[in-house]
């Protein structure tokens, strides 16, 4: 450990020694104060923290992971460059804790610049708090500087019914006569319609089990997010309208039982507070809402109705979310290494550019994967012939898809800018995944790569 805690500690100071540290701290705190003055919130507590919150880590995250892959990219590369590699190579050291304890140099820089920002924005967070009316600080306090997380009701298994169903529908000879998958998919798509929609003057329910957090949810109020969809007609985005509806919350025929009317609009997100230990013994809570407007309404099964708790305090989420980037910063300085361990330092730098370009590229390789070719659509307006090259780069785009969505599953920013809780187990798996997982499979290529290059043959290369 003493020789690699010494080449971590002999990066950190060549960082310093390059004013790479006081540059960048400049610039990162000069972020946290300038995007304030620049964007203007709209007074609410929401758009405050979109822009203290969202904007300013967003920045900060790209800022420091181009500053990571840099000096990655660097250390390595030109010190293989110029030969004082050699100084390290040639003494009883592995070449594993040379590329990890640079690794750990990088990863203690990072570390110390995201203390600094991410203390800066935390106090002006708290500093620019005051200006807002107090309902909105109020909203601030309850809704969004929180951690809470949240619980929904069990998705109900709709395959047995579509099972029953299909058996009654087959006794039709004429329905027997026609495809059983395609007669399978129109009753799922129905039983699922059936489960989601609300017509006029019905009601729908919800019994969300609480389960260990009961317990804990003794005398804590909770809040209701809700979200329903109308159809086109019913609802127009040059003025769009509230539908009306009661919603009921409280174990059934019990004195227990609370009431709110309220007109809601479509297509977005609505919370709103209930009274705690609204839960029946078995820690369920009943939610009804009776359809009051003229149209149907949709609650979509995944995310039409979310029961939100708080699970812990703000500081501890804004600390556990700053830990995610740090994963991050993680996996960047891994594939920067990886790449300087056989590359020159500009081409190490364009190879680590361009792989992160595909990282952020997943809106474009899910279009290809769901049209099924590269090609695009054609220009008469329909689907393009699947070509040899479509059999070979769609499924190679579907592995690199599920690699992308796996990465980029682990944001905090959204979930800290919305009041959501990072929980420890969601940092375990960021951990997992961004450090372990992926920066470990560029570690284990870095490693391998420089163990194996001879040294000694990079300067005569140049």
């Amino acid at each position: 450990m003493q020789s690699l805690l010494a080449i971590a500690g002999v990066t950190l100071k060549a960082a310093f020694r390059f004013r790479l540290v006081a540059a960048l701290a400049v610039l990162l705190v000069g972020i946290v104060l300038v995007i304030p003055l620049i964007i203007r919130d709209d007074g609410t507590a929401r758009g405050f923290t979109q822009i203290i919150l969202t904007y300013t880590l967003t920045v900060i995250t790209g800022l420091l992971g181009m500053a990571t892959l840099w000096l990655a990219c660097g250390t390595l590369a030109r010190e293989i460059e110029e030969c004082q590699i050699q100084v390290l190579a040639v003494k009883p050291v592995p070449r594993w804790k040379i590329w990890m304890g640079k690794w750990l140099g990088i990863m203690g820089l990072n570390t110390l610049m995201l203390l600094v920002s991410g203390g800066c924005v935390y106090g002006l967070l708290l500093h620019k708090s005051n200006a807002l009316p107090p309902a909105e600080q109020m909203v601030l306090k309850n809704e969004v500087l929180v951690a809470r997380a949240g619980i929904r009701e069990v998705p109900p298994d709709i395959e047995a019914d579509v099972e029953l169903l299909l058996k009654e529908r087959l006794k039709d000879p004429q329905i027997a006569s026609m495809d059983r998958a395609m007669v399978r998919k129109q009753i799922r798509e129905q039983v699922i319609a059936r489960q989601q929609v609300v017509p006029s003057g019905y009601v729908r329910r919800w019994q969300v089990k609480l389960g260990a957090a009961t317990d804990f949810l003794q005398g804590q109020p909770l809040y209701l997010r809700v979200k329903f969809f109308v159809p086109p007609e019913a609802n127009s985005t040059l003025a769009p309208k509230n539908f009306e509806g009661l919603w009921e919350v409280g174990p059934p025929d019990t004195t227990k039982r609370v009431t709110k009317r309220v007109g809601l609009a479509a297509d977005t997100y609505h919370e709103f507070p209930i009274p705690a230990d609204l839960f029946d013994k078995d820690g369920v809570l009943t939610v009804d809402y009776q359809n009051h407007s003229e149209t149907a309404i949709l609650f979509p099964l995944g995310e039409g109705l979310e029961v939100l708790y708080q699970e812990s305090g703000f500081p501890l989420n804004f600390a556990r979310g700053l830990a995610v980037i740090l994963c991050w910063m993680g996996l960047l300085a891994a594939l920067g290494l990886a790449a300087a361990s056989f590359l020159s330092f500009p081409v190490a730098a364009f190879m680590s550019l361009g792989i992160l370009t595909i990282l952020f590229s997943g809106g474009t390789i899910s279009a290809v994967v769901q049209e099924g070719t590269i090609m695009g659509i054609s220009e008469e307006g329909g689907p393009t012939v699947p070509s040899a090259l479509d059999a070979v780069a769609v499924p190679a785009f579907k592995a690199v898809l599920q690699v992308i969505n796996l990465v980029q599953g682990v944001s905090p920013i959204d979930s800290l800018s919305s009041g959501r809780s990072i929980t420890w187990s969601q940092l375990a798996g960021a951990f997992g995944q961004i450090i372990l997982l992926f920066g470990g499979f560029f570690a284990l290529a870095g490693i391998s790569i420089l163990s194996r290059r001879e040294l000694a043959s990079a300067q005569h290369q140049q």
